[in-house]
């Protein structure tokens, strides 16, 4: 009971629109993990179903965040250098921006790599496994990573809403707020959460058809 009690006032302090009320009703409460099981699961889902209705987002929205990011990181820290040496000097918020795109490049990059299966899996001892263990395992990985996705989801959105509770704002600048950048963690989180469903969904289609369950992934390739 308390745990639904605690749901209701979260979401009641959902619709006030107010940062501040959402930050008090999150404070110690239960309820954030029942609704953060079912923001991640459901925004997982939409996402995906949108990936499978318009394939070019599905195909390109990952890789254009991160070298948008990456390119932006550059060019700050290279106008950075020069402004420094050879100019009036650089502006203050030169310093404290690039850490957070560095944030959001990170984690969308996670959720590419999930898509493409570069990351750690041991894939040569997995292929050598009979398809029942093969199965299993590709399981488990989807079980860990919606697990993982459901922890960071719940306790940034937590770090996101204290932020703007706060009106926390990025260092060297005047009104550029911190929450809008470590908002991006939880919403990478459920796109990776989106490919964690692709990719079983592919795994029991294979598994079905008797399909090679095991491929070989190759960092940088695509799939």
């Amino acid at each position: 009971m308390d745990m639904i009690a605690g749901m209701g006032e979260i979401i009641s302090a959902l619709m006030t629109g107010d940062s501040f009320e959402l930050q008090t009703a999150l404070r110690g409460n239960s309820g954030m993990w029942p609704i953060g099981f079912v923001v991640t699961f459901v925004g997982g889902a939409l996402v995906a179903l949108l990936y499978r209705a318009v394939p070019v987002i599905e195909r390109h929205l990952e890789p254009a965040v991160m070298v948008v990011a990456y390119l932006a990181i550059g060019y700050i820290i290279f106008a950075g250098v020069v402004q420094r040496f050879y100019l009036s000097g650089q502006p203050a918020w030169s310093t404290t921006l690039p850490p957070f795109l560095f944030l959001i490049m990170t984690w969308v990059g996670c959720s590419y790599n999930v898509k493409l299966r570069t990351h750690l899996a041991f894939a040569e001892f997995r292929k050598i496994a009979p398809r029942g263990i093969q199965m299993a395992l590709l399981l488990l990985d989807a079980i860990l990573w919606f697990g993982f996705a459901w922890i960071v989801v719940v306790t940034t959105a937590q770090e996101t809403v204290r932020a703007a509770a706060n009106f926390a704002i990025m260092l060297g600048t005047d009104n550029v707020m911190q929450w809008w950048f470590l908002g991006t963690v939880p919403i990478a989180f459920i796109l990776l959460t989106a490919r964690v469903m692709e990719n079983l969904s592919a795994d029991l289609r294979k598994y079905r058809n008797g399909g090679e369950m095991i491929e070989t992934a190759v960092i940088g390739g695509d799939a």
